[in-house]
C-alpha cells in the first residue's frame, strides 16, 4: 500500500531543465547551443517567419496575375429537379416559390444571397417563381408547365 509521503514520480517522467551558457564545464557553454554566427545567435534575435535574410522574398518573386472583380454577383443555383423532388416530398407547396420558401425547405443556404433557378431536371408542378435569375432552359420548362416567372 502506497503512503502519500512515499509517492515518487515514475522513472524517466521528470527531466531536468537544459541549462545553457553556464561555462565550458556544462558542455553547453561558449555558444550556448546557438551555433556559430548569424542573426539568430545574437541576443534579442527575432525575425518574421517570412523573412528570408534579405533575399528577395517568395511573395515578391512569384509573378502576379488576374484580379478580383468586386462587382461580381454570385448566385445560389437551384435545379428544377430538386424543386420538383421537394414538391413530391410535400416539403414545398404548389403556388408561390420565393427565396424564403426555398431556404425553409433547405434548397438554399443563405436567404440574403441571390438565387438562380437552373433548368436541370423536369418540372411537373405549376409554380410561380419570384427569384433573382433564371436560365433559359428553366424559364422554358416552367412556362411549358403553366407556371410563371418574376424577377425580384
Amino acid at each position: 500500500m502506497d503512503i502519500l509521503s512515499n509517492l515518487k514520480y515514475a522513472k524517466g517522467s521528470k527531466r531536468n531543465r537544459k541549462r545553457v551558457a553556464r561555462g565550458p564545464g556544462s558542455g553547453r557553454g561558449k555558444t550556448a547551443t546557438k551555433g556559430s554566427n548569424g542573426q539568430l545567435s545574437r541576443s534579442g534575435a527575432k525575425h518574421k517567419s517570412w523573412f528570408e535574410g534579405g533575399q528577395m522574398p517568395l511573395q515578391r518573386r512569384v509573378p502576379k496575375f488576374g484580379f478580383t472583380n468586386i462587382f461580381k454577383v454570385s448566385y445560389q443555383g437551384v435545379n428544377l429537379s430538386s424543386i420538383q423532388k421537394s414538391v413530391e416530398d410535400k416539403k414545398l407547396k404548389e403556388g408561390l416559390v420565393t427565396i424564403k420558401t426555398l431556404h425553409s425547405v433547405g434548397l438554399v443556404s443563405n436567404k440574403k444571397q441571390p438565387v438562380k433557378i437552373l433548368g436541370n431536371g423536369e418540372l411537373k408542378s405549376k409554380l410561380q417563381f419570384e427569384v433573382n435569375a433564371f436560365s433559359k432552359s428553366a424559364k422554358e420548362k416552367v412556362e411549358a408547365v403553366g407556371g410563371s416567372i418574376k424577377k425580384v
